[in-house]
């Protein structure tokens, strides 16, 4: 990806909660509700953002996005973005971890991708071109959406290959913000967690 004139900031906001990311189960095109904690999280993040301006806000279609969007005080000028469904976990779907190493060794989501969805490449090329919409607005964007996803969003953000957003851990209705420096992208914040208000905001789910 060529790094176009730097124009705004990006601020990422992973959905918060539902019952499924609380058990650890993989969650891609499955449409789950935001649980009540997910609920107070949102709220809590649209406190956080109430007084920064953005020219773009952007969401994925899923609910769990949409409904923080919207709790977030954001859902009146969000522009669905289909690029920011979450990965498609295939075989996978509704799958802990656990179960899945169990059955196969050694696996990783970010190298071995899901039977029958996609892989890291599949979910950088989408994301891909999420970013550079992103870089060709003018002034800060907003984005709500999911984890996996955010995760190879930040990682090629900075130019990093699709499989190296393994390192880049990111729990439920958190603040990142994607910059620049001497006009190259960088990191200036992830996985944010403050005022956040479950204690799931600890760990990063899938």
């Amino acid at each position: 990806m060529t790094d176009k004139n730097p124009q705004g900031d990006v601020w990422l906001v992973r959905h918060g909660s539902t019952a499924w990311s609380a058990s650890g189960r993989h969650t891609g095109r499955t449409d789950l509700p935001l649980s009540a904690d997910g609920a107070a999280e949102a709220m809590a993040v649209g406190n956080r953002l109430r007084h920064r301006p953005f020219a773009l806000v952007l969401t994925s279609p899923l609910q769990r996005a949409t409904e923080t969007c919207r709790l977030a005080g954001f859902g009146d000028v969000a522009r669905t973005e289909l690029n920011l469904v979450e990965w498609d976990y295939g075989a996978y779907e509704g799958r802990r971890s656990s179960e899945i190493l169990a059955e196969r060794p050694g696996w990783s989501l970010f190298d071995d991708g899901c039977p029958g969805g996609e892989t890291a490449a599949d979910v950088g090329a989408r994301v891909d071109r999420v970013i550079a919409r992103l870089r060709s607005t003018p002034g800060d964007s907003l984005v709500f959406a999911h984890g996996h996803l955010l995760r190879v969003l930040g990682a090629r953000w900075v130019g990093l290959s699709p499989d190296l957003a393994r390192i880049m851990a990111l729990a439920p209705a958190t603040l990142s913000e994607l910059g620049w420096e001497h006009g190259r992208p960088i990191l200036v914040r992830w996985n944010d967690a403050e005022g956040t208000p479950t204690s799931e905001r600890l760990t990063a789910k899938a």
